[in-house]
């Protein structure tokens, strides 16, 4: 249960980058807006759910502690999630700036996609480790030895 909601953490700082980025274009909310939104909310929770689905497979390996486990999730799944936001960025802009024909349905979708993507991304990296350590605990002590369970004395 609280993995799933860490993984809903991002959506917060992806919404609050679109905001932003629909008030400094000067643009209004509109279905075209909307719907960047809910692409966005899409690729803030897959975010989440990699940098936590990689934590629970380095914890399961064992030989970590807590902080150093979700440092090294943190620090391994910053390059794909960041990668992909900027892929995403890069591909939007010239739709975001267009003024042609028909950019009043193509604009304010790319605005809301490429302002979430540049904040939410890098937010989800600084906010959902302490998150998890804060809420989830530290579990310090129950990295067992390979091929033995916490509970098994040693």
């Amino acid at each position: 249960m609280g993995d799933s909601l860490l993984a809903l953490a991002g959506i917060p700082f992806a919404v609050a980058g679109g905001v932003l980025a629909l008030f400094v274009t000067g643009l209004h909310f509109s279905i075209s807006a909307a719907i960047g939104f809910v692409s966005l909310f899409g690729i803030s929770v897959m975010d989440g759910i990699l940098m936590i689905t990689y934590y629970n497979e380095v914890m399961l390996r064992g030989g970590l502690s807590s902080l150093e486990g979700m440092f090294h999730a943190a620090s391994q799944r910053m390059r794909p999630m960041l990668m992909t936001a900027l892929s995403a960025c890069i591909g939007l802009f010239p739709a975001a700036i267009s003024t042609g024909i028909g950019s009043q349905v193509q604009r304010p979708l790319a605005t809301v996609v490429v302002g979430g993507l540049l904040i939410g991304p890098l937010m989800l990296l600084v906010v959902v480790p302490p998150l998890r350590l804060m809420f989830l605990g530290r579990d310090d002590g129950s990295a067992a030895p390979q091929g033995q369970s916490p509970t098994t004395p040693g």
